[in-house]
């Protein structure tokens, strides 16, 4: 008796039900662009699209009958603002503004909130996916919310920013080498490499010298095109004006990154240092096109780390990384004027490092956004030993544990020795809480916990690198990373770096050779009057305050977002 009635329940039940085909993948209700009518949805799945529809709870709009969908569908508010923004037309719009687009057909009125909103996609009439802001993200002018492997925004993405996958090459040449000691003569080597092309991408350009090599390559029939940040801290010198006003006059292209009339910045700043040469060869570097950076031989300068990689693969994906960063209205061409400036005479540097060739390395280029987590998962991936050295670490804002040094702390407490240097020059140890406090405070949880952990302020001065501009770490002796990702939270989460882990023993040998002499020159820090005791318990309440000091503080704001 009672048997039928159930049967019939569950089968009305199941053909209520609706097997969802798409999913919302991607949602931007709070863009840059004025009045917001570039604020967008993608919706990705494969089928029909009759039936299908999207609503905010206050109007909605669905797909027109008979449509199909193979992939990811584009839905913006108005086509032609989304094309002014994006560069390109969506699949659909919401409200009519370009002819050539077809139209959602709308019930209401359908406008993203800003500070609290959602989305419903529903199929057959009953909701089969929906998003929720604040509850599934939180808003944040510019950004785009996407979904990947399930979770909601697995990183910041800003609008136009790209979406790099993680990618290795095998059976890599090339050659390595530690500034100030024969970063110049590396850099002339790549310049001289070059027949037809040269693509460089780096911060800032303000040595004369170096603008005299490439324009000897522009007088040999060689193209450049430079990209450079358009507002660096302190804005562009008086000299890395000159030094592109020179470059532009002889003959190359130059261009800069920075918030227009037409495009935000996709990038709070274009922080990379590499130069393609014929797409052969790609040098990627710690350092600025500086002085500082690439002194002449013999001469001081900073410390730190670059290669040149001697493979067509991997140059190929830098020159599709600058392609991608050149494509945007926030790239304008440079316009300054002023007089090249004249070569200086730095102090004198006995170089302690040549270079050193390697054959069979395994490479992982390193982009941030994109790809920055690569570097706290080559350090989460150490065995024995880790070696840090970084113009500075700063904690992270939001009660959120700096992931780079949380990373070297877990891996201390996994019995890795971890030694980490950090710059001593004045401007990163006048402050309160800067690079003195913050050795003093890793060595403070080292001593409280047990660890096998140091850190150190570098040696600089007469005789030794002027200051430490290096951002590189040695894992086990055998991967290293060099790279422009600085260990601050707007380094690697919004702007565009650039590096690459290279993992080969001779590679691995040499730099840990230039580390280990830094580390020695170093010698450990003064006694902390404010490191634990004896006293067992005094030792535990130290703990205590310096992880939270550690990991709460303040990352100073920049101008953009």
């Amino acid at each position: 008796m009672h048997i039928l009635p159930l049967f019939l329940v569950l089968c009305l039940l199941c053909c209520g039900t609706v097997t969802a085909a798409f999913t919302i993948t991607e949602v931007c209700p709070d863009t840059w662009y004025k009045g917001e009518a570039d604020e967008y949805i993608v919706i990705t799945g494969t089928g029909s699209l009759t039936d299908v529809s999207i609503s905010d709870g206050e109007g909605s709009a669905r797909f027109p009958d008979g449509d199909q969908a193979a992939g990811r569908i584009v839905v913006a508010q108005q086509a032609e603002a989304y094309r002014t923004v994006h560069g390109a037309y969506p699949d659909y719009e919401w409200y009519d503004s370009a002819p050539n687009v077809p139209d959602l057909i709308r019930t209401g009125t359908l406008k993203l909130g800003n500070k609290g909103d959602g989305i419903i996609l529903r199929e057959g009439g009953q909701e089969t996916d929906r998003i929720t802001w604040p509850g599934d993200v939180v808003c944040r002018e510019g950004q785009v919310h996407f979904r990947e492997d399930g979770v909601w925004d697995p990183r910041p993405l800003m609008i136009g920013q790209s979406q790099f996958s993680p990618v290795s090459f095998s059976g890599v040449s090339g050659t390595a080498f530690a500034a100030p000691d024969a970063s110049r003569e590396m850099l002339e080597n790549t310049i001289l490499l070059a027949d037809s092309e040269l693509l460089i991408n780096v911060y800032e350009f303000a040595d004369p010298g170096i603008a005299t090599d490439i324009a000897a390559a522009l007088d040999d029939g060689v193209s450049v095109t430079i990209l450079l940040e358009g507002g660096p801290v302190g804005g562009i010198s008086t000299e890395e004006k000159g030094t592109a006003a020179y470059l532009r006059d002889k003959g190359a292209t130059i261009y800069t990154m920075e918030t227009t009339d037409k495009a935000h910045a996709r990038y709070r700043y274009d922080h990379a240092k590499y130069l393609i040469a014929d797409r052969e060869a790609v040098l990627v570097t710690s350092e600025n096109f500086k002085e500082s950076g690439f002194p002449d031989k013999g001469t001081a300068g900073n410390r730190g780390w670059g290669v040149l990689i001697t493979d067509p693969r991997v140059a190929d994906y830098f020159a599709e990384v600058f392609t991608a960063d050149m494509a945007g209205g926030d790239v304008v061409p440079f316009t300054d004027t002023s007089a090249l400036p004249e070569e200086s005479t730095g102090d004198p540097y006995k170089p302690a490092f040549g270079t050193q060739s390697f054959d069979g390395a395994t490479v992982t280029p390193v982009l941030a956004p994109d790809t920055a987590y690569l570097i706290p998962a080559l350090i989460e991936g150490a065995e024995n030993t880790v070696d840090i050295q970084q113009a500075y670490i700063s904690n992270w804002t939001k009660n959120t544990p700096n992931p780079y040094l949380e990373a070297a702390v877990n891996a201390a407490r996994r019995g890795v020795t971890v030694r980490i240097i950090l710059d001593s020059y004045w401007f990163n140890i006048e402050g309160e809480n800067d690079n003195d406090e913050m050795a003093a405070r890793i060595n403070a949880v080292a001593a409280a916990e047990g660890l096998p952990m140091e850190a150190r302020l570098a040696r600089l001065g007469p005789g030794y690198p002027e200051k430490v501009h290096n951002k590189g770490v040695i894992v086990d002796g055998d991967a290293v990373l060099i790279s422009s990702v600085n260990w601050n939270e707007n380094s690697p989460s919004f702007n565009r770096e650039a590096g690459i882990i290279i993992e080969n023993p001779d590679t691995g040998t040499y730099f840990s050779e230039v580390f280990t002499a830094d580390w020695e020159d170093a010698g450990p820090l003064p006694d902390d009057p404010s490191a634990p005791g004896e006293d067992t318990h005094l030792r535990q309440e130290i703990a205590a305050g310096v992880i939270t000091l550690l990991f709460i503080g303040y990352i100073i704001r920049r101008r953009r977002w």
